[in-house]
């Protein structure tokens, strides 16, 4: 597991999976905390990106000025993985099915014919995110 204490306005914690070429990033460079699924072969970064979600609008976090605890986890594939926010689960993505949700839902975007991510929902599942923590503890 990949961590990094944070101040909300800055940070940055990148996680390669142990499965070529997957990465996960979590951002946040102000007014916003953003996760995304990257595949590191690409030859530029706007390639790279395969999807991002919000994770949190800075202004709406309880206490803004907090120190927080951002924290990464694969799965044994290298093929999911889970972002923690002071142990609690914010986003998902799922680098076998194309898929990925997050507490926010959000963005959303009209599929289009050359997308080869799921973009038109993120809406959080339950049952997905407690068969990955199951399969972490098996």
């Amino acid at each position: 597991m990949d961590s990094l204490t944070f101040t909300p306005g800055l940070a940055f914690l990148s996680s390669d999976s142990p499965a070529v070429p997957w990465t996960a990033v979590f951002e946040d460079e102000g007014p916003a905390g953003y996760f995304y699924a990257c595949d590191r072969s690409q030859q530029t970064h706007d390639h790279c990106i395969l999807d991002a979600m919000l994770i949190y609008n800075r202004t709406a976090l309880a206490d803004p000025d907090a120190p927080r605890l951002a924290s990464i986890q694969w799965s044994r594939s290298g093929l999911q993985c889970v972002l923690y926010l002071d142990g609690s689960p914010q986003a998902f993505l799922d680098f076998a099915t194309h898929t990925s949700f997050c507490r926010t839902n959000f963005p959303n975007y009209l599929e289009s014919p050359t997308d080869t991510w799921r973009k038109s929902s993120h809406a959080w599942d339950d049952a997905t995110l407690q068969q990955f923590e199951a399969d972490l503890c098996a």
